[in-house]
């Protein structure tokens, strides 16, 4: 699409290149620090207590029995929690949410803290927690979404979305001559990232110093800031390692924030690591949904409207909404679309955003009642996606700032082998017996970016530093980022050394929404094109350089050497700049954020198409996701091997949603069941099989001036729906409810 606001920035040799992981040397061979690894003189050792109800009161804790221990040091309850300089009721930052941290002795969820056990060593906290013998006065917990009432969504920003409707949807529903009236339902689902989350906490006067994983570095020391009434400034943040986050890592929680108080209040390092139990509560996880889709089209099959309504499970105390109707909303060119929110109120840990969040329980329904409206057309899927997918965002009528759908669809289709299903189902099966279907699903995903700034100082050796405080949760954001910084500054990547993920470094925004490349990057890019400039200034007051006089040009770099933008006959080493000048480094800042033009002027998503067959046992029900194709456009790739890593990992994960995953609340207690990898299922390498992805060329010089979109969470929100559909196609039985088990299928074949 011809425009003249922003051209999509040239780059150098660095990116676009499959280049290893930097620090996956460290993590292969366990030198890489993550927080909990790391040690303090005088250390002491904090467990928390977690609630083993779910909606009550704590009756009783045997505190004398728990300090009686030789190794207890201190026990914290509601009783004698030290005081804090902020409510932890508060919002201090853009993402935060309430939290408990000892308030009182009611009980609003399972795994909640109720006391806090520190101790000289990790068995002896251990041993108090269970000496401490909670008895509680319990009530009759709130745990099924379906039994709960739909109420109006609270509040607004982050977390409360809002109501959109765009065209007439009576109207809508009125013209259809063909309609679907459905209703699916996805469970909750918990962060299970490898590394739980732990802190280690120091204090020296009022200033602190944590070892703590994070996905938005300034925001949580803005946070720990408010709570205890210090300057942002005082609270120091190292994470340069994160084993996964998923969300989950962005925002402060209880017991974090009780092991950081007992420091302070005992005046001596306290480490606290969540169990992986304990990572069933208090840490956020994408909340259950009950989602109302009816679908029409007029006589062509041409959708007259799309009404979407979701019921969201959200805690007792705060209100945090999978906004699973949002799906609906930028995709299909449906004359009416409408998307409603609603909620219901569980003795849960307040949900929070979990990997495309939104849009992976959306997409698992809307994708499914597309198909049912496919097939209640005689329609092929990929047929009625095609006459129905839209040019422009529907509503609005922005265009999208690339096209490209269509070519995931088309590459998609075409590698899968798509011409070849039948129409029918239940028409084919393999040389074994099994049931074989096809089906697919369509991938949407936003492209946010938050701001950043950078740092970088190129060196009179040719070598540079490039720094930003970004979070890698395992996605190569160190190697990628590097990349970029080296094309920023012209230089190869072995020039360049990275600093990342301490909080004194220039803010790197947020690790989140898919936007962490674009956003840090972004600032990376402008931080070398200061140094740039300066350097070019000084080359063109110099009378000895090549570039004297050229002050007025624009410059590039490549290889070490200074160019005029435009003119290669005109250029000075980076080595000769120096030794004429006399200086040993020269030191850029840059910032991003997205240009607010480009906003108001484009609709900005990544796109994808998502293929699957899967092979059922027709007596026993068993499922075998046998091959998946995904076809994704996502803006320019910066490093192809971690991008196919991403968005495997996300078709892997949509697989997950799919088949596996689901937590399940005991109806007596409400405390989580299967709060352990043993029984909360997860695929392993045997169930994923023939995995194949297909990154479509796409520029896109709108999105951000680097042409980057992301790749983290894309591949979760096609894939639901396409294996929902192939067991449709295999069986002739259309399962609303995820994940789809084997109880749903047995005597597949009768």
């Amino acid at each position: 699409m011809p425009d003249t606001l922003s051209p999509q920035v040239r780059f150098g040799s660095n990116s676009g290149q499959p280049v290893t992981r930097r620090d996956g040397i460290a993590k292969v061979t366990g030198t890489a620090t993550f927080a909990a690894d790391n040690m303090r003189d005088g250390l002491l050792h904090a467990v928390y207590v977690p609630a083993t109800i779910a909606r009550g009161r704590v009756a009783s804790l045997d505190v004398a029995a728990a300090e009686a221990h030789p190794g207890v040091i201190r026990v914290y309850t509601p009783a004698n929690r030290p005081a804090l300089q902020g409510d932890p009721d508060d919002k201090p930052t853009m993402f935060s949410m309430r939290i408990e941290a000892l308030k009182d002795d009611t009980v609003r969820y399972a795994g909640q803290p109720i006391a806090l056990v520190v101790a000289e060593t990790l068995e002896a906290a251990t041993e108090g927690v269970r000496l401490l013998a909670p008895r509680y006065e319990m009530e009759s917990p709130r745990v099924s979404l379906a039994d709960e009432p739909a109420l109006k969504v609270e509040g607004a920003g982050f977390g409360s979305p809002g109501d959109t409707t765009r065209g007439d949807p009576e109207a809508g529903h009125a013209a259809a001559l063909n309609a679907v009236d459905v209703t699916y339902t996805t469970p909750a689902q918990y962060h299970n990232a490898m590394e739980m989350h732990a802190v280690v906490a120091e204090w020296e006067g009022d200033r602190l110093t944590l070892d703590l994983p994070s996905q938005a570095l300034m925001l949580t020391c803005e946070a720990y800031a408010y709570y205890f009434g210090i300057p942002t400034e005082n609270v120091t943040l190292r994470s340069p390692y994160l084993g996964g986050g998923f969300g989950s890592k962005a925002f402060t929680t209880g017991p974090q924030l009780l092991a950081i108080l007992a420091a302070r209040d005992i005046g001596r390092p306290v480490k606290l690591m969540l169990t992986r139990n304990q990572m069933f509560g208090p840490v956020g996880h994408r909340g259950a949904t009950l989602q109302r889709l009816r679908v029409g089209t007029d006589a062509e099959g041409a959708l007259t409207v799309i009404d979407h309504e979701g019921v969201s499970a959200v805690s007792s105390f705060d209100v945090f909404v999978e906004p699973a109707p949002n799906a609906t909303q930028g995709l299909y060119a449906a004359g009416a679309l409408r998307s409603r929110h609603r909620m219901a109120r569980l003795d849960i840990g307040t949900p929070g955003p979990m990997r495309a969040p939104g849009e992976a329980s959306g997409a698992a329904a809307l994708e499914g009642a597309l198909d049912e409206m496919a097939e209640a057309l005689g329609m092929d899927p990929l047929a009625f996606r095609l006459k129905n997918y839209a040019e422009t965002e529907p509503g609005t009528g922005r265009p999208y700032s690339s096209k490209a759908l269509r070519e995931c669809y088309e590459q998609g289709a075409a590698r899968f082998g798509w011409a070849d299903r039948p129409l029918q189902p239940r028409m084919m099966r393999d040389s074994d017996g099994m049931l074989t279907g096809w089906g697919m699903g369509t991938a949407l995903f936003g492209c946010p970016m938050f701001a950043a700034d950078a740092r970088a100082t190129l060196r009179a050796d040719g070598s540079a530093l490039v720094e930003t405080s970004a979070a890698d949760m395992g996605q190569g954001a160190w190697t990628a980022l590097a990349q970029i910084a080296a094309d920023s500054l012209g230089l190869p990547l072995d020039r360049v050394e990275f600093r990342a993920g301490h909080s004194a470094l220039p803010s790197g925004g947020v690790a989140g929404g898919s936007g962490h490349t674009a956003t840090a990057g972004g600032a990376l890019h402008a931080a070398g094109g200061d140094v740039l400039r300066q350097l070019g200034e000084i080359a063109s007051a110099d009378p000895d350089s090549p570039l004297f006089g050229a002050g007025n040009a624009g410059f590039v770099a490549r290889d070490g050497r200074l160019y005029v933008d435009g003119d290669d006959s005109r250029s000075d080493s980076f080595a000769d700049i120096f030794a004429r000048n006399g200086s040993a480094e020269v030191t850029g800042e840059g910032s991003a954020s997205r240009a607010a033009e480009h906003a108001e002027r484009f609709a900005m998503y990544s796109h994808g198409a998502v293929f699957a067959e899967v092979k059922v046992d027709p007596s026993l029900g068993q499922v075998r996701v046998t091959r998946m194709v995904g076809a994704f456009a996502a803006g320019r790739i910066i490093n192809p091997k971690l991008a196919e890593s991403q968005l495997m990992g996300g078709m892997i994960w949509g697989l997950s949603f799919a088949l596996h995953e689901a937590a399940k609340q005991d109806p007596r207690r409400g405390h989580i069941v299967n709060a352990d990898f043993g029984s909360y299922h997860v695929p392993v390498n045997a169930d994923v099989q023939g995995l194949e992805v297909i990154t479509v060329h796409e520029e896109d010089p709108f999105v951000n001036p680097l042409g980057i979109k992301g790749v983290g969470e894309i591949g979760i929100t096609g894939t639901v729906g396409a294996i929902g559909n192939a067991i449709r196609h295999a069986t002739g039985r259309r399962i609303r409810s995820y994940p789809i088990r084997v109880r749903d299928l047995v005597g597949a074949g009768d």
